[in-house]
C-alpha cells in the first residue's frame, strides 16, 4: 500500500481506510481492490463529476493507475463516464451495492424488538437469516438468558443452504427454477451422501409448504432443536427467521401448538410491517 499516499483533502471515508490499514502492519491486502474502493469512495454528492486529476489529487494514487481502474469500473457498470467533459461519475449499479445492505439493516431494525420478546416468552433463541450464493448468513440473533442450550449461531455465521431447516425454509419459498438451480449446485460441490441430504431437505420443503415453517429436532445436533421460517419481504429475496431450543424440551405438540404458529405469526408481522413502510 506504499503506493497509495492519503493527503488532508481526502473525505473522511478515504483518511479512515487507510488509517485501518495502517494500524495493521501485517494485514495482507489485495492492492487493486483497495484501489478500486479508494476510487469510488470518492465521489460526494457536492462533487458528482471528478475527472482523472481530481481523482489522482483525492486519492493519491498516480494518473496512470487511476486512469487504468477507472477504466476498468466503466468497463464493469460502477462508473460512467462523459467523454465530453472527460469525467466520471457512480453508476446506479453502486447504489444498488448500497442498498442492499440498506434493506437488511431496516429489516433488523423491525425484527430486532419482535425477535426479543419471542426468545423472552418461549426460552429459545432467534436468529434471522438470508440467502448468499450457495449458503445463509445470519443477521440478527436474539436469546433468552433462561434457554438451557448455548447459542449455536452467530451474527456472520454461514450455513450451507441444503443443510438444516433455515436453508430448507428458504428454498421452499424460492420459485422452482431457482430452487432447481441452486441444489445442481449445492449437488456439485457437495462431498459425502447428497441422495440422504437431498431427501431430506425435500421433506423440509414439503413441511414448509403444508405448514408455513420446517422442523429439525435433534437432527443439526443432538441437543438442539430448530425450527424455521421463510419471511417473504415485498420486492426481496426471502429471509428466514429461525428459532433454536433445547431439543428435550421441543416437543412435537409444542412445536405444533406453540412455537411453530407463533414463529410464523412474527414472520407474517414483519411481512406486513415492511411491505407497510417500502411503499
Amino acid at each position: 500500500m506504499s503506493a497509495v499516499r492519503p493527503n488532508t483533502r481526502m473525505q473522511p471515508a478515504l483518511l479512515n481506510m487507510h488509517a485501518s490499514l495502517r494500524a495493521e502492519p501485517g494485514l495482507t491486502v489485495v492492492t487493486p481492490f483497495v484501489r478500486a474502493l479508494l476510487l469510488l469512495s470518492t465521489f460526494a454528492p457536492e462533487e458528482r463529476w471528478l475527472g482523472n486529476s481530481q481523482l489522482a489529487q483525492l486519492t493519491g494514487l498516480p494518473p496512470s493507475t487511476v486512469s487504468r481502474i477507472a477504466h476498468s469500473l466503466v468497463h464493469l457498470g460502477y462508473l460512467l463516464y462523459d467523454r465530453a467533459e472527460r469525467k466520471y461519475r457512480l453508476s446506479p449499479a453502486v447504489l444498488g451495492l448500497g442498498y442492499a445492505a440498506v434493506v437488511h439493516s431496516a429489516i433488523q431494525g423491525l425484527a430486532s424488538e419482535r425477535m426479543a420478546a419471542f426468545a423472552r416468552l418461549h426460552k429459545v433463541h432467534v436468529c434471522l437469516a438470508v440467502r448468499d450464493r450457495l449458503d445463509l448468513v445470519v443477521l440478527e440473533c436474539q436469546r433468552s438468558l433462561q434457554s438451557s442450550v448455548t447459542q449455536p449461531l452467530y451474527v456472520g455465521m454461514r450455513v450451507g443452504i441444503a443443510l438444516s431447516p433455515m436453508g430448507w425454509s428458504l428454498l421452499a419459498a424460492l420459485p422452482e427454477l431457482e430452487r432447481g438451480y441452486l441444489l445442481e449446485n449445492v449437488q456439485r460441490r457437495m462431498s459425502g451422501d447428497w441422495a440422504t441430504r437431498r431427501h431430506r431437505a425435500l421433506v423440509g420443503m414439503a413441511q414448509v409448504r403444508e405448514n408455513g415453517y420446517c422442523a429439525a429436532i435433534g437432527e443439526w445436533e443432538p441437543e438442539l432443536g430448530i425450527l424455521a421460517a421463510p419471511a417473504l419481504l415485498e420486492g426481496n429475496a426471502p429471509f428466514v427467521l429461525v428459532c433454536i431450543g433445547a431439543s428435550h424440551a421441543m416437543t412435537r405438540v409444542r412445536v405444533e401448538r406453540e412455537l411453530g404458529p407463533h414463529l410464523l405469526a412474527m414472520a407474517h408481522v414483519l411481512q406486513s410491517e415492511f411491505n407497510t413502510i417500502s411503499h
